[in-house]
């Protein structure tokens, strides 16, 4: 799981360790394991928020682990077209190649490290396929897609795309050296990641050597999450234990305690972590398939705009780029 390293981490910034005695401590209050899946046109997926309520992962709505597998040639597969309303779409690759495309002119490549960040906002459509070099060769494909909650004032505003190169990433390390600390979107102790949001939050990837504690200052007003991509360890004061699909849900407090166990499985020889947090939106949610609304007549006049043509068109150079064109009908809007 290389994504975005560094040849010697004690030339990295340090995150100052929250002071003990003035601290609050977010104590752990769920950990769920993610059941696995299949998604688009057949890529293995852990569906990470599953079994968690989604008041506690406000703004947050769903998170897929894709892979990690080892694609033989021939067999990496992607999604075909299809559409989104009202939310925020964040593809983070750690391992592999992906290609993005959408009808608002938006797309790239994103392989080690790079993020791909498609506002939805009022309408679009959009396709995820791996690149046909890897379709021939096979190889190793690992990343995560998250899909962040746009509250009521933004769900119409006009689509865009950040395409978040791995070299943007603010890298920083834990007090001793054991953890190294990815800072996507958000901030930790004064470092901005490159992601620009529209809900205030916080997205992390942490690999910790075994035995290494890293302890992170959180904002009072986020939540906080904790999902393992591999690996074992322990989190929360209480150093409740969590392995490989598993995620934390953290109660209040201004920080987050992460530690590695001291024996790692051998595929997997440190702890990586991705921790989320953000503002709780506190609105109502209506999600049905590819649109997170607020109420259930939106969710039917997305069906509809979908329908109508009016979430964009499939762009004619699609085919040039071997994209497949066929648009998923995702699903039926409730009570038709």
């Amino acid at each position: 799981m290389p994504a975005v390293s560094v040849p010697d981490i004690t030339v990295l910034p340090r995150i100052p360790e929250p002071d003990p005695l003035a601290a609050r401590q977010r104590p752990v209050r769920q950990v769920t394991t993610a059941p696995r899946g299949f998604e688009g046109e057949g890529f293995p997926v852990r569906r990470a928020f599953m079994g968690a309520d989604l008041a506690d992962l406000d703004p947050f709505v769903h998170m897929d682990q894709m892979g990690e597998v080892e694609y033989a040639p021939g067999e990496p597969k992607g999604t075909p077209w299809h559409p989104h309303r009202g939310f925020e779409t964040v593809t983070y690759v750690m391992d592999g190649t992906f290609e993005h495309q959408d009808s608002n002119g938006g797309g790239g490549v994103i392989t080690n490290g790079d993020t791909q960040w498609m506002t939805a906002g009022a309408g679009i459509l959009h396709v995820e396929k791996p690149p046909e070099s890897l379709v021939v060769s096979g190889g190793l494909f690992h990343g995560i897609q998250l899909w962040v909650n746009l509250p009521r004032a933004q769900k119409w505003a006009a689509p865009r795309y950040q395409d978040l190169r791995a070299s943007e990433v603010a890298l920083l390390a834990s007090p001793d050296g054991g953890a190294l600390v990815r800072v996507i979107a958000g901030e930790v102790a004064g470092h901005p990641g490159p992601g620009s949001t529209y809900t205030p939050m916080t997205f992390i990837h942490a690999t910790l050597a075994p035995t290494a504690r890293l302890v992170l200052p959180w904002r009072e007003d986020h939540n906080a999450l904790v999902y393992v991509l591999s690996g074992r360890g322990a989190v929360g004061a209480e150093r409740r234990p969590i392995g490989t699909g598993q995620l934390a849900v953290f109660g209040a407090g201004d920080a987050v305690t992460i530690q590695a166990d001291a024996v790692q499985e051998s595929r997997s020889p440190s702890l990586d972590v991705l921790v989320l947090g953000g503002r709780p939106i506190g609105e109502p949610v209506a999600w049905y398939g590819p649109f997170v609304m607020n109420t259930r007549a939106e969710l039917l006049q997305a069906f509809e705009d979908y329908r109508a043509g009016r979430l964009g068109s499939v762009p004619a150079i699609a085919s040039v780029h071997n994209a497949p064109t066929t648009i998923v009908e995702s699903g039926q809007p409730p009570g038709s």
